[in-house]
C-alpha cells in the first residue's frame, strides 16, 4: 500500500513538474542564449548585460514574486470547491499595473548607474541595455500572470511549450540582432535587449489570448483576490528579491574592481539556474497539490506532497551537483575561452555543488509554504541567511581575505544551511499545530 501511494504521489508531482520543467528551462535558456551570444560577441558585452540584469533582475522579480502567489491562492480556492476560473481578469489587471510601476524604477533607476563606479566604457552599454528592456516588462509581467493561473487548473504543457518555442526565437533574433545580416546592422547590446522585448511580448500575449479561447473566463471584481494576493503575493516576492539582491550584488560589488568577475558571476548564476528550473518546478507542483490537498483540510496528503516533493528537489540537486563538481572545465568553457575567465570561473563550480544541494531543499520548502499560505517564514528565513550572514560574510571573506568570488560562495553555502534549518524547523512547527 505504501508503495502505491508512493508512486501516486510522485505521479501527480512529476505529472504537473514535467512540462513546467519544460518551460522553465525554456525560460532559462532565453537567458543562457543571451550569455552565449554576448559571450561570443565580445568580454565587454557579456560585462555590460551581466551588470544590467542584475539590476534589473532584483526589480522584475519583486512583481514576478507576488505574481507566483496566483497558483496557491486559486488552488486553494478549488480544494474549497470555490469558482477559481472567474479570478482571470483581476489577475490580468493585477500584472498591468506592476509592470508599468517596475518599468517606471527601471528607467528611474539608469542615471544611478553613473555614480555606481563601474568601468566607463561600459557604463553606455548598461544603460542602453537598461533603458530597452524597462519596456519589456508587460510583456513578462502577462506572461507570468497567465502562467500561474493555468498552473492552478494544472494546465502546465501548452503554456510551457510556448516558452520552449520563444528559445529558438530568441536564440534567431539574438544572433540576427547583434551580429547583423544584410540590411540589418550589428546592433551589439542594443540588439540583445530588443531580442528579450520582442521575445517577452511573444510569450505573454499568446498565453493570454491560448487562455482566453481554453477557459473563457467572465470578468469578476472582487477586491478580497487582491488582498489575498498580497497578503501570499509580497512575502514570497520579499523573498526572491532578497535572494536576488543577495546573487546580483556580487555582480555590482565585484564589477567595480573589474568586469570580468561580473561576467565570471554571471556564467556561475547561470550554470545554478539551469539546473535550478527542475527543483523550481516541482516546487511549483508542491504548492499546487499541497494547496488543493491544505483547502481541501486533507492534512495527510498535505504531508505526502511535500515531503515526496522535498526529496525530489534535493535528490535531483545532488545529482546536478556531480556533475557540475566533476565537469567544471568543459561547462564554463561553453560560454567563454577567455582564459583569465575560466581562471576565475572554475574554482568557484566546486562550491556551486555543495550550495545546490541546500538551494534544492529550500525551494521545496517555499513551495511547501506556498500551499499552506503561510509565507512570510519564507521571506524571513531568506532575509536572516542572506542579508545578515550571506553579504556582510561573503564582502568579507572577498575583500579582507583576499577571496574575491570564492569569498561570496563561501558565503551563499551558509546562508543555504541556515535558510533550511529556519524553514524545516517551522514547518516541524506547522505540522505539529495541524495535525493538533
Amino acid at each position: 500500500m505504501l508503495n502505491f501511494n508512493l508512486k501516486h504521489y510522485v505521479k501527480d508531482l512529476v505529472n504537473i513538474a514535467l512540462p513546467i520543467i519544460m518551460g522553465n528551462l525554456g525560460f532559462i535558456l532565453i537567458g543562457v542564449g543571451d550569455v552565449l551570444i554576448a559571450g561570443r560577441h565580445s568580454t565587454d558585452t557579456l560585462a555590460a548585460i551581466s551588470i544590467a540584469t542584475a539590476i534589473i533582475n532584483c526589480i522584475v522579480t519583486f512583481g514576478i514574486g507576488i505574481l507566483t502567489g496566483i497558483s496557491p491562492i486559486l488552488s486553494n480556492y478549488r480544494g474549497e470547491n470555490q469558482n477559481a476560473k472567474r479570478y482571470f481578469f483581476s489577475a490580468i489587471r493585477f500584472a498591468i499595473i506592476l509592470s508599468v510601476l517596475m518599468s517606471l524604477v527601471i528607467i528611474g533607476f539608469i542615471p544611478v548607474i553613473d555614480h555606481l563606479g563601474f568601468e566607463a566604457h561600459l557604463v553606455p552599454m548598461i544603460k542602453q541595455y537598461m533603458l530597452i528592456t524597462a519596456f519589456s516588462t508587460f510583456g513578462a509581467y502577462i506572461h507570468c500572470a497567465v502562467k500561474e493561473y493555468l498552473q492552478a487548473f494544472e494546465i502546465v504543457f501548452i503554456p510551457n511549450l510556448v516558452t520552449v518555442f520563444c528559445v529558438f526565437l530568441n536564440v534567431a533574433l539574438n544572433i540576427l540582432l547583434v551580429f547583423g545580416f544584410g540590411p540589418i546592422p550589428s546592433l551589439g547590446v542594443a540588439g540583445l535587449a530588443i531580442a528579450s522585448l520582442i521575445v517577452r511580448y511573444v510569450m505573454g500575449l499568446t498565453l493570454y489570448f491560448y487562455a482566453l479561447f481554453k477557459m473563457r473566463p467572465r470578468d469578476y471584481h472582487h477586491t478580497g483576490f487582491y488582498k489575498s494576493l498580497l497578503k501570499i503575493g509580497l512575502p514570497i516576492s520579499c523573498a526572491i528579491l532578497v535572494e536576488f539582491v543577495a546573487f546580483n550584488i556580487i555582480v555590482i560589488f565585484l564589477g567595480k574592481v573589474s568586469g570580468v568577475y561580473a561576467a565570471a558571476q554571471n556564467i556561475v548564476c547561470t550554470l545554478t539556474t539551469v539546473s535550478f528550473m527542475v527543483p523550481l518546478a516541482i516546487s511549483n507542483a508542491i504548492a499546487v497539490k499541497a494547496g488543493f490537498a491544505n483547502g481541501a483540510q486533507n492534512t495527510m496528503d498535505f504531508k505526502r506532497y511535500s515531503f515526496i516533493g522535498m526529496a525530489l528537489c534535493t535528490g535531483f540537486m545532488a545529482i546536478s551537483a556531480v556533475i557540475v563538481t566533476l565537469f567544471p572545465d568543459f561547462l564554463i568553457g561553453l560560454f567563454t575561452k577567455d582564459a583569465e575567465l575560466i581562471k576565475i570561473t572554475v574554482p568557484v563550480v566546486v562550491y556551486l555543488g555543495i550550495f545546490q544541494v541546500f538551494d534544492g531543499l529550500q525551494i521545496a520548502l517555499a513551495g511547501v509554504f506556498k500551499g499552506l499560505k503561510n509565507t512570510k517564514i519564507v521571506f524571513i528565513a531568506n532575509f536572516t541567511a542572506y542579508w545578515l550572514i550571506s553579504i556582510p560574510l561573503g564582502y568579507t571573506l572577498a575583500f579582507k581575505y583576499g577571496l574575491t568570488l570564492l569569498g561570496f560562495w563561501i558565503s551563499l553555502i551558509v546562508s543555504a544551511i541556515v535558510l533550511c534549518i529556519i524553514m524545516l524547523s517551522y514547518l516541524k512547527f506547522c505540522l505539529k499545530k495541524m495535525s493538533a
